[in-house]
């Protein structure tokens, strides 16, 4: 069973994928997008929130793409999902509306924190994982295969 939304996942996946592979430049989100199976335009609104909340950084130019706006272990998986999921509003708030517009009284005050409460639990979880937790596990099952550069700098 999986918690987290599509969107939620692919973010994830995106960061650290870029976390991977954008040394020394910039990955593009026409080659994310392909990896993913992705429509480019789909995953480029995903990289500017990601950007806007200062997990990516975007790079102009011909050789421009998107790389991390922090260290790999400064970003936690919680972080990207809460960019993804973007501000959501005050409990109380949705409480108040649905009771407005004639919803369940048994959802708003008693289904919806409860389920918030779940929900920030599990983020609390997703706090302790970082990028670099993801990038060593994928570096251990091989799952990018050798599509990383590699550099002999011997001379």
């Amino acid at each position: 069973m999986n918690l987290l939304p599509r969107r939620s996942l692919l973010a994830v996946a995106a960061v650290v994928d870029i976390a991977y592979h954008a040394r020394p430049t910039p990955i593009a989100a026409k080659i994310l997008a392909a990896r993913h199976g992705l429509p480019p335009r789909h995953l480029e609104t995903l990289l500017q929130v990601l950007v806007r909340t200062g997990i990516l950084k975007g790079v102009r130019g011909p050789r421009g793409g998107y790389e991390l706006a922090r260290e790999r272990r400064r970003i936690s998986i919680a972080d990207i999902v809460r960019a993804a999921m973007g501000e959501e509003e005050d409990v109380d708030a949705l409480a108040a509306r649905e009771v407005r517009e004639g919803g369940s009284l048994l959802v708003a005050e008693v289904v919806k924190p409860m389920i918030r409460s779940a929900s920030e639990s599990f983020l609390e979880r997703l706090d302790e994982i970082n990028v670099e937790d993801l990038c060593q596990e994928a570096e251990r099952r091989r799952v990018f295969g050798d599509s990383r550069q590699t550099y002999d700098f011997t001379i």
